[in-house]
């Protein structure tokens, strides 16, 4: 289930923007948050599995246009499928026209299009 960030899920929040290569760094990783936290078209969401959280995504929306800014899945649930989970869900609320990658998740996110695309049809 995706839930969209609130101040209480902060730790959690940085915990799992910590599996993003570009965001190990505790201060870049401060200014992510406040980011999400601060800027009006910044939306960060959490995937929740029964109890635990498991995954992020991250969006800048623009014109509703999601960019994918971050998405990571805690490594111990990769190859599940929960990042396209995230894409999806991401899509069936109906606010985004199109979902597209910056330059630090295009690789990520080019393999997850096909399958988002196949859903759709």
């Amino acid at each position: 289930m995706l839930i969209r960030y609130k101040k209480s899920l902060e730790k959690i929040a940085m915990g799992l923007l910590s599996f993003m290569p570009q965001e190990k760094d505790v201060k870049r990783l401060m200014e992510t948050i406040q980011t999400y936290e601060q800027v009006d078209n910044w939306h960060l969401f959490l995937w929740k599995k029964d109890e635990e959280y498991i995954g992020i995504v991250g969006i800048l929306d623009e014109d509703h246009v999601a960019t994918i800014q971050h998405i990571t899945v805690i490594p111990s649930y990769r190859g599940e499928g929960i990042a396209i989970k995230m894409l999806k869900e991401l899509q069936k609320t109906g606010q985004y026209k199109e979902i597209k990658a910056n330059q630090d998740t295009v690789p990520f996110i080019e393999k997850c299009l096909p399958i988002l695309e196949e859903a759709d049809d």
